[in-house]
């Protein structure tokens, strides 16, 4: 009996217009407010479903990484608003920085985490294996073993673009973001698994953006209902964090920070606010989601029914009148450089 091969999708280099699209509206709320107070105000718009132990995943960034939501940030909303609320990571599959604990620990104090925090490092222990129910790639994926830890999840993700995935938005904070080390993110990244010792990225295009998809399946069917997602579309480099102080120079311009309950439904106004901007403007982001095929992402999200590609674009900076992409895409102010460790 001869196994099936299975084949990636195509079309990760083709962007799908918001009228070509089909099925229901989910909400995403948008201000233009950038700031600590705006993170506070709009995670007030997606906070009612996160109950009981609350993991905070974000990006807490390489050496100096300059590009992070700011650790202050941070401090301010889990403080404020998320009361017991602990902030999550895994350790890379790349060597540096973040590859072992130890590292990443020296890593999350260089970067002042600790002076308000102790960030979970879920793989710390190990990897839990979660059911990726409806996936083609996988049955199962490699988590930090901490994740059972918890009840709830809020993604918070800094949307830039990202040198494999094209653009880092939830899918990516998640899929890579929750696997672990060493199982997880070899399972993404890697077609011999067991090859422990060459930690290859020999998977990419439309192949790569499924298995991201479906590694953020695992965990988002996991958490059930009790999952929000917040975008800072602020500093976005064409680079992901994880490439610290040699990410690209920003020339996208700065444009608001988004929530919602749908990971496809914010994944994609993001995409389609960049998508909105002048040419010069959308020109790099682009250029590194179409060339690395990453709208695999939001097609495949949808084929796996994580959520929905349309949706109602509510302005919390005035009044909730409901706005699209085109609007709010006029809220893009120049980068003009900041300090996320001020």
């Amino acid at each position: 009996m001869s196994s099936v091969k299975i084949v990636p999708g195509t079309g990760g280099d083709r962007y799908v217009p918001y009228d070509a699209r089909t099925g229901n509206e989910s909400i995403v709320y948008f201000t233009r407010d950038i700031s600590p107070e705006g993170l506070r105000r709009i995670y007030k718009r997606v906070c009612a479903n996160l109950t009981g132990k609350i993991a905070v995943k974000c990006h807490t960034g390489e050496p100096k990484g300059p590009n992070i939501i700011p650790p202050a940030w941070v401090k301010e909303l889990v403080e404020n608003e998320i009361p017991g609320g602990t902030v999550v990571e895994t350790n890379t599959y790349y060597a540096g920085d973040r590859f072992t604990t130890e590292q990443h620990r020296q890593t999350l104090k260089k970067n002042g985490w600790d002076k308000w925090t102790t960030v979970d490092i879920m793989d710390e222990d190990g990897v839990d294996n979660y059911p990726v129910e409806g996936g083609k790639w996988f049955k199962t994926i490699g988590v930090g073993s901490h994740m059972k830890n918890y009840d709830s999840l809020l993604a918070l993700t800094h949307f830039k673009g990202h040198v494999m995935g094209g653009f880092g938005g939830s899918n990516k904070n998640i899929g890579i973001g929750c696997a672990d080390g060493r199982v997880g993110k070899a399972q993404i990244h890697s077609h011999d698994v067991n090859a422990s010792n060459s930690f290859a990225f020999d998977i990419a295009q439309e192949e790569l953006m499924e298995k991201i998809s479906e590694s953020t399946k695992g965990t988002i069917d996991h958490f059930g209902k009790k999952v929000s997602y917040i975008n800072v579309m602020r500093n976005i480099s064409v680079s992901c964090d994880c490439e610290g102080v040699a990410a690209e120079p920003v020339v996208t311009p700065n444009i608001g920070i988004l929530a919602s309950l749908d990971i496809l439904a914010i994944d994609s106004a993001c995409v389609d606010i960049l998508y909105a901007l002048p040419d010069e403007d959308k020109r790099a982001m682009v250029e590194r989601m179409t060339s690395r095929h990453g709208l695999r992402q939001l097609t495949y999200m949808k084929e796996l029914g994580m959520g929905n590609n349309r949706y109602v674009l509510i302005d919390i900076d005035n009044d909730d009148v409901r706005i699209d992409a085109a609007e709010a895409a006029k809220a893009a102010v120049p980068f003009e450089g900041s300090n996320v460790y001020d």
